[in-house]
């Protein structure tokens, strides 16, 4: 086989298996940043992540929380049966459970690595400040790079249930 035919050969299947060319399609809001290439990553870095919204749970102030959301992004709060699809809605959300000064404890998780997204899964538990209340909840992040940060694309969070 020449040379050519075989570079040829590789290049398509490579391809094929998703290895050349551009990155996975990202969702429409995101394609407009024009990011090129997958975003290399680390499991610390995406702990590092929840830390982040943590901090911001603690200002107390709903703006500092909602900056760490997509503007697409989905909320299904622990704490609120209704899903948060916008911005104004996640603040809702936000001003109520704010209110009693929230403190999340990661207990276990699994982070997942991917191209431009990340998914960090796991269990964690709020302790609140103002009425000394714990919460377990289960929870899922999904992250996406947006071409400059990390943001939360999807939280799911649900309290465990007693069995």
């Amino acid at each position: 086989m020449s040379r050519l035919a075989s570079f040829t050969l590789a290049s398509a299947l490579l391809s094929l298996l998703g290895c050349a060319g551009s990155p996975p399609p990202l969702s429409a809001p995101l394609q407009s940043g024009a990011i090129e290439r997958c975003k290399v990553s680390s499991e610390s870095e995406i702990a590092a992540l929840f830390e982040r919204w943590n901090r911001a749970l603690k200002s107390g102030e709903p703006a500092q929380v909602l900056a760490n959301y997509a503007p697409d992004s989905v909320l299904l709060p622990t704490l609120s049966k209704l899903p948060r699809l916008t911005a104004e809605a996640k603040v809702d959300y936000f001003e109520h459970f704010l209110h009693d000064r929230p403190s999340g404890k990661i207990d276990s998780r699994t982070i997942q690595l991917g191209c431009n997204m990340a998914v960090d899964i796991g269990l964690y538990t709020f302790t609140f400040a103002k009425t000394g209340a714990v919460a377990h909840a289960r929870f899922t992040y999904t992250y996406v790079w947006d071409g400059q940060q990390w943001l939360i694309s999807s939280h799911h969070s649900s309290l465990l249930p007693d069995k």
